[in-house]
């Protein structure tokens, strides 16, 4: 498949606005690519150049495509980021000035998919004191063979934000639909691979190929993700509930065969290397080959730290013996997802719990399962006084649903409702704070677009605001007055009083009294609010105003 051919059907998407119409494109175009091109196909049409398992990264940031793209169209830099701001979008910025460009240049070498593909691993796979330059004169080489229109989709790959809205179900039901396989095959393919591209491949050969999928150790999957609740609510739907402490951690995946362990973060991120001593611990508890997932702790005087004392850990490079000593962690384990090359996602929980006492000795997280609310409020009083955040509520009988928020998980915690929201935007500060941003703009998931939801400005600290400054202030990709948009890269968890009804955003809702808690950057942007949850808090809200009332 030509590149071209690509970026003529990322337009056609772009222009739609239903779903069905886009499943029904993607179909028809699926079983004409061969089996090299199947994989990168999918991948490229949600945005993604690497498996979701992968932590290879293809290190482009704005600053050095900007630079890039400068060059091939014979500006300046400046001019490039001004061309960015007028469009709104770095993607139709390429296309407009190679527009201009191409009036003088006559000769493009053809671009295909896959070698556009290797590429971009060639760029990631760059490393060293010279990486950057030869990552410029890459880039510079892919955009100087590209017509307008694959300029387009080709920066916007390069910031894997491709923007026109194929979402994971979309891309499941249009693999369903080219194969003529059942969706279920795909979605359980999905979670256990973590790859859309190699499910559609395997789709291209079969039903069989998709059931005979196995979970791979050291290939990271998704983690099952709770939504909020109440114990009452799952008492009256479930009868018996299993309860456990909700932690102040950071979620981690542990996997281990033969002697060979690896430990991976909620974004899939390589974090071995940054906790020796917690792999010791874990690799001492079980002589079994297993893929585990928990919550690593840190604990000073027998009480547990904030959350932040974790991330720093997580987050360290260097000097990682010294923080071993200063700070101890402790992992909490409440499943187990593999077992001597055995997949136990879809064993529900009491089953996966079984094997999790029997197989590992030590560490493993304390579960109370009962049908009586007191029992379950015990457990809750219990957490909060040994200085949990408050307890995990699970439904004895489910399967473990890898990247899925549903009802089969929920958290009680006793401060103000939280959002995980992705930073889109922001506006400059005032006064002292006028030179970083004093205001964010915040939004949730819906089917691959960001919708925006919320402004935030309380709850930063200066040195916090400083922080923020540092990590979005490469980020910019448009500018208009005060206001600045940012290439989508940072989560916030928000606080808020209440879910409004709104026509001021897209989504249909606002935030009311919004307020900055901590970033969370153990997390990615698949792992934010989508707005179907959203949804279904402002029922949850509606119904106990109505409840109140009564």
């Amino acid at each position: 498949m030509l590149f071209m051919e690509f970026s003529k059907s990322c337009e056609k998407l772009e222009g739609i606005s239903g779903r069905l119409e886009m499943i029904d494109l993607i179909s028809t175009v699926l079983p004409n690519l061969a089996p090299e091109e199947l994989p990168i196909f999918v991948r490229f049409v949600m945005g993604r150049i690497f498996p979701d398992w992968s932590a290879q990264k293809l290190g482009i940031g704005p600053n050095l495509l900007n630079e890039a793209i400068g060059y091939v169209a014979g500006i300046k830099k400046e001019q490039v980021i001004e061309k960015i701001n007028q469009t709104g979008d770095v993607g139709q910025a390429v296309e407009e000035l190679l527009m201009e460009k191409s009036m003088t240049t006559f000769f493009h070498e053809e671009l295909d998919l896959v070698r556009v593909y290797h590429e971009l691993v060639g760029i990631a796979e760059m490393e060293g004191k010279k990486s950057q330059r030869e990552k410029i004169l890459a880039v510079r080489r892919l955009l100087g063979n590209a017509h307008p229109l694959e300029g387009r989709y080709l920066a916007r790959i390069m910031l894997e934000e491709l923007r026109i809205g194929v979402g994971e179900g979309s891309v499941r039901e249009a693999i369903a639909k080219a194969f003529s396989v059942e969706s279920t095959l795909v979605e359980h393919a999905m979670q256990a691979l973590n790859d859309s591209g190699e499910v559609a491949r395997l789709a291209k050969i079969g039903p069989d190929a998709l059931i005979d999928v196995h979970i791979t150790p050291f290939h990271p999957v998704r983690m099952m993700l709770a939504q909020q609740g109440a114990i009452s609510d799952m008492i009256a739907e479930h009868g018996q509930i299993a309860a456990e402490y909700k932690y102040d951690g950071s979620r981690f995946q542990f996997h281990k065969k033969g002697n060979w362990a690896r430990m991976y973060s909620r974004r899939l991120e390589d974090v071995t290397g940054a906790l020796p001593d917690v792999i010791e611990q874990l690799l001492g508890s079980t002589d079994h080959d297993v893929i585990l997932d928990g919550e690593v702790i840190a604990i000073k005087d027998g009480k547990p730290m904030p959350f932040q004392s974790v991330l720093r850990r997580f987050r360290r490079r260097h000097d990682v013996a010294e923080a071993t000593v200063a700070i101890e962690l402790v992992p909490n384990v409440f499943d187990i997802l593999w077992l001597d090359g055995e997949t136990l996602i879809d064993l529900p929980l009491t089953e996966r719990r079984k094997k999790l006492e029997s197989f590992v000795k030590m560490f493993i997280a304390p579960q109370v399962v009962s049908s009586d609310a007191a029992v379950i409020e015990n457990v809750y009083a219990d957490a909060i006084a040994a200085g949990h955040e408050g307890i995990m509520i699970k439904v004895p009988a489910s399967p473990y649903s890898p990247g899925q928020r549903g009802k089969n998980w929920i958290k009680i915690k006793p401060e103000v409702d939280t959002l995980d929201l992705a930073v889109i935007g922001a506006e400059w500060g005032e006064g002292k704070r006028a030179h970083a941003f004093g205001s964010f703009l915040v939004a949730c998931q819906d089917e691959g677009k960001l919708i925006p939801l919320s402004r935030v400005a309380t709850g930063f600290s200066d040195e916090q605001l400083a922080e923020v400054y540092g990590l979005l202030k490469d980020t910019v990709i448009a500018k208009s007055g005060k206001e600045v948009t940012f290439e989508p890269s940072l989560v916030f968890e928000v606080g808020y009083a209440e879910l409004q009804a709104s026509t001021n955003y897209n989504g249909g809702f606002a935030l009311r009294f919004p307020r900055f808690i901590r970033i969370r950057d153990d997390k990615d942007l698949p792992d934010i609010e989508t707005l179907e949850s959203i949804r279904d808090r402002y029922k949850r809200q509606a119904n106990s105003a109505q409840a109140y009332k009564a």
